[in-house]
Order: structure tokens, then C-alpha cells, then sequence
């Protein structure tokens, strides 16, 4: 009677055991559920994640800026630019490196090919003006250049030693000289390709034939971490317009406002994302208000002018 008694309770503890065994496993199996799907929409929340973003190099001084204030205002976010020459830059996308481009053109139709035929349509949103500048050591006798004297150079006719500074023959910078001038090829006898637009400043700073070609952004970004801008000039362009001049003038947000400037340059956000993720809250952000400010301060020109706001206070009025 007393071992009947005992192999009951003894079975009792057992079941209970079980029992309490299987809940807890149901318990972590719901909870690493919950995670992987916490996880999961974490990573294609608008606002949340990580992003790959495919940049001009002409641009990544602004882009550095732009993507200090998202992340500081969505902690939970993480873009990793992947600065590149605009045809690197182009050909990195296509291979898909990453979903997202800021880019100073669209892609052709050659080069959407691969994204059609997999039914990728891309969402694109200008983002910023930005222009091509010449500057020149402040030694040298020429403040200005016209378009003859530029075709001359990059056909390698030029006289009196004069040659043009570029950061990389790839870049869209010497895309937008080629097609100023209407050249398909170019003479290397006075065209010299740097790694850097540092060093393109360096080269002007060394020799007073030399004349630099770089972005506005990029020029922006070097003399305030040389700090030679006493020691170099920006060129005034020449702008035709029917043929005939009407002028010469200096890369600022006004003379890109007004289409003054020749080689003016607008930026785009191309995004190839299949699915709305981080790239749309990205690129909300900078074609909205706070990113449009950044891309005012920074000294270029913003898509759309942010707006000013104007507080009366009633105690101010008499």
C-alpha cells in the first residue's frame, strides 16, 4: 500500500515536471519569435537599420554632414557611405552594392537594363544644385577663363604651360567640362588626373600654371580644412548662351538660382530599393526641411528654400 502510495506521488512529480519543461520552452520559443519578428521589422522600418548609400565623391563632404544629423536624430539608424567617381559610382549600383545613389545624373536606359528586367523601378528626388569650379594659385595672372581657352587646354593646344587639375577622369566633374566644350576625347598634355581634390588644391598651391577643377562642395570642404583660401582664386566661367556671351561668373547659390553660372550641377537621390526601408526615410529627410537647411548652410543650393518662421511676440508690440 505504501510503495503504491509512493510510485503515485513519484509519477505526480514527473507529469509536473514536464509539464512546467514544456512551458518554459513554449515560453522561449514565443519570446525568440517575437525578437526575429521585432528584428525583422526593425531592419525595413523607414526610420530604423542599416544603409548602404552609394555616393559621388563631388558630393561626400555635404553627404558627411547630412548623415551626422539623421543619425543623431534617429539613434537607431546606421548609413555607410560608400564614396566612389561617378562612373565607379554608376557601375557599383548596377552590380548592386548598394540599393541607394547620390548621383549628379539619372542612369541611361542601358543602364537601368538589369533593374527593369527585374521589375525595379527607381524613386528618384533632386536633392541639391552644386556647380564645377576652376580655381587657380592667387600668384597667377588670369582671373578668369572662357570656353575657347578651356577647349584649347583639354585638346592639349594651350600655350604658356597651363594645364588642368582634376580629381579623378572618372568623376563627374570632367563629365561636365567634356560636355561644356563638346569633346568626346581629351589631350593628356595638359590634363592631369589627382586621387583627391586635397590634392588637386596642393597641386595649385605648388605651381601657378596649374588650375584646378573640382566641385563647388568639394572646394567648400578644402579651404576650411586648409585654410588657404588667401592663397587661391575661384575663376570666373564664361557663359554663352545662344552662342554669344553673356557674361562671366562665379559659382554661389545665387548665380545657380538664377542659371548664370555654366556648369551648374543637381544632385539626385536614386533610390532601387524593391521595398520601402530606410532609403525613403533617408531621403525625406534630406530633401525636407532640416535636410535642405544643412545643404544651405553648407553654402550650396537647396532644392527647395527651406522656410523661415517669424515669432511676434505681444508684448513686443506697443
Amino acid at each position: 500500500m505504501k510503495r503504491s502510495i509512493w510510485c503515485s506521488l513519484a509519477m505526480m512529480i514527473l507529469l509536473a515536471l514536464v509539464v512546467s519543461c514544456s512551458q518554459n520552452k513554449n515560453k522561449r520559443q514565443e519570446t525568440s519569435d517575437t525578437t526575429k519578428v521585432s528584428a525583422n521589422a526593425a531592419k525595413d522600418d523607414i526610420l530604423t537599420g542599416e544603409l548602404s548609400v552609394i555616393v559621388d565623391e563631388a558630393a561626400l563632404p555635404l553627404m558627411l554632414q547630412q548623415v551626422d544629423v539623421f543619425k543623431s536624430s534617429y539613434v537607431n539608424s546606421n548609413i555607410k557611405l560608400i564614396p566612389l567617381p561617378e562612373r565607379e559610382a554608376i557601375n557599383a549600383l548596377m552590380q548592386g552594392q548598394a540599393d541607394i545613389a547620390i548621383l549628379a545624373r539619372l542612369l541611361s536606359n542601358e543602364e537601368n537594363a538589369g533593374f527593369k528586367s527585374r521589375g525595379i523601378s527607381p524613386r528618384t528626388f533632386p536633392a541639391f544644385y552644386d556647380g564645377v569650379v576652376f580655381v587657380n594659385n592667387i600668384s597667377a595672372t588670369d582671373t578668369s577663363i572662357d570656353i575657347n581657352a578651356l577647349t584649347s587646354m583639354l585638346k592639349g593646344e594651350s600655350k604658356g604651360g597651363k594645364k588642368l587639375v582634376f580629381d579623378n577622369v572618372n568623376s563627374s566633374t570632367f563629365r561636365k567640362v567634356k560636355e561644356l566644350t563638346k569633346l568626346e576625347k581629351v589631350s593628356g598634355q595638359a590634363v592631369i588626373a589627382m586621387k583627391t581634390s586635397k590634392e588637386v588644391i596642393e597641386e595649385v598651391l605648388k605651381d601657378v600654371n596649374s588650375i584646378g577643377v573640382m566641385s563647388y562642395g568639394q572646394y567648400l570642404d578644402c579651404v576650411r580644412l586648409f585654410g588657404e583660401e588667401n592663397k587661391i582664386r575661384i575663376l570666373s566661367l564664361q557663359t554663352l548662351k545662344d552662342g554669344k556671351s553673356i557674361g562671366y561668373f562665379k559659382p554661389s547659390q545665387t548665380t545657380f538660382a538664377t542659371d548664370e553660372y555654366a556648369l551648374k550641377n543637381e544632385f539626385q537621390v536614386l533610390n532601387y530599393q524593391p521595398n520601402l526601408g530606410l532609403g525613403i526615410g533617408f531621403s525625406a529627410f534630406m530633401t525636407g526641411d532640416r535636410g535642405q537647411r544643412i545643404v544651405l548652410k553648407y553654402g550650396l543650393l537647396p532644392v527647395t528654400m527651406p522656410g523661415r518662421e517669424i515669432i511676434i511676440r505681444e508684448d513686443n508690440i506697443n
